[in-house]
């Protein structure tokens, strides 16, 4: 215990007799460790934030019937809810689509779960209100201007009954939604509504919100088409695909900015244990005139090379997370969040990689010949 004690304090003296050298090394290790944990901490706290982001442009699955002469069933859609895991899924919203006519001219009205339209579609722009009530409807700004209607007026609504016969129901308009899209064409009522209008006779199509990536996305479509034969899920690849690339991109994008940045504390961490080894070759030469194995003199100098790469990762680790935070507030727009696990794993990789720079410089420590250095040769 002693000799582990003295060996420390040997190593400590000798850090402290070469302040500005070491502070030198110190402030590059501590300025790696600081990229490196700053930007492994955006590595997986923003992906999953932005992957967040992007389900708000719509749903990334939709599930359609196997056979387009069937439609989906209550059984099938509880299927299609239960294989999605536990705290992925986003919105969930069933659609029956139907012919209908205001003032003879036809038009689609679309009966869904508007809650879980509401959760897939966040980016739609309602003017008025979402339906809260029976026998109210979101207008798609396209029909709402071609009729001539807005938020809290009264039209009949004609639904085919038979071949000779329709049926009136009157409905008042709760807002208008604004895409830019086919949902401009659409007329949205809550299932219940159109249920009472035309029965029950299945759903057409099933959109979900998942978050996931896309190799996630694609084995829960692909556990869904082996769980149920009569049922197509489908990835919607606009969406995944964009996500995926971006994310992706990014990742790269922090990876290869570390990378640089450790092989630029490496070449200076190696630089100034070079100049201190040049500097020290009288006090090696001494140590080992009276005795010192090579072996005892590399521990010596592997030892101020651990402590400058604990005390730079513990620096580098607690100055990462505010530069992260700093990144993610002004570039993304998003508060990123603490990781306890960053500090150990910031303090190893700085240990390892002032190792590893210290390794070329301390191997010239062999070489050093204590006759020939005691001469001033």
């Amino acid at each position: 215990m002693k000799k582990r004690s003295m060996y420390w304090r040997m190593v400590t003296a000798s850090l402290a007799r070469r302040r500005s050298r070491m502070i030198t090394a110190l402030l590059a290790i501590a300025m790696g460790a600081t990229i490196l944990s700053g930007l492994v901490t955006i590595y997986y706290d923003i992906p999953r934030q932005l992957g967040k982001e992007f389900r708000s442009y719509g749903a990334n699955m939709i599930v359609i019937p196997t056979d387009s002469e069937h439609k989906i069933t209550d059984e099938q859609f509880e299927e299609i809810k239960a294989g999605i895991p536990d705290g992925k899924l986003v919105g969930l919203a069933p659609y029956i689509y139907q012919n209908a006519k205001i003032n003879e001219q036809p038009y689609i009205v679309a009966g869904t779960d508007l809650e879980g339209a509401r959760k897939n579609s966040p980016y739609w722009l309602i003017h008025g209100e979402w339906p809260s009530q029976p026998r109210q409807v979101l207008l798609g700004n396209e029909i709402a201007k071609a009729i001539d209607l807005k938020p809290g007026e009264k039209f009949t609504l004609s639904t085919p009954k038979n071949k000779n016969e329709s049926t009136q129901t009157d409905f008042i308009v709760a807002g208008t939604v604004t895409t830019g899209g086919k949902e401009e064409e659409l007329i949205f009522m809550s299932l219940e509504d159109i249920k009472s209008i035309i029965g029950d006779k299945g759903l057409d199509v099933v959109e979900a919100s998942v978050e996931a990536e896309q190799a996630e996305l694609s084995q829960i479509v692909e556990n869904l088409k082996q769980k149920d034969a009569a049922l197509t899920p489908q990835m919607v690849k606009r969406v995944t695909a964009s996500q995926d690339v971006v994310l992706t991109k990014l990742q790269s994008l922090v990876w290869i900015v570390t990378v640089i940045v450790l092989g630029i504390m490496m070449i200076c961490v190696s630089t100034t244990m070079m100049a201190v080894v040049t500097e020290r070759r009288k006090e090696i030469g001494l140590k080992k005139a009276l005795g010192a194995s090579n072996e005892s003199v590399v521990s010596d100098f592997l030892g101020e090379g651990m402590m400058l790469g604990f005390a730079g990762g513990l620096l580098g680790s607690g100055m990462g997370y505010f530069f992260a935070l700093q990144v993610g507030m002004s570039v993304f727009a998003r508060r990123i969040h603490f990781l306890p696990a960053m500090i150990p794993v910031t303090v190893i990789v700085s240990i390892i990689i002032t190792m590893i720079a210290c390794s070329i410089p301390v191997s010239k420590t062999v070489d050093i010949e204590p006759a020939l250095v005691l001469r001033g040769e």
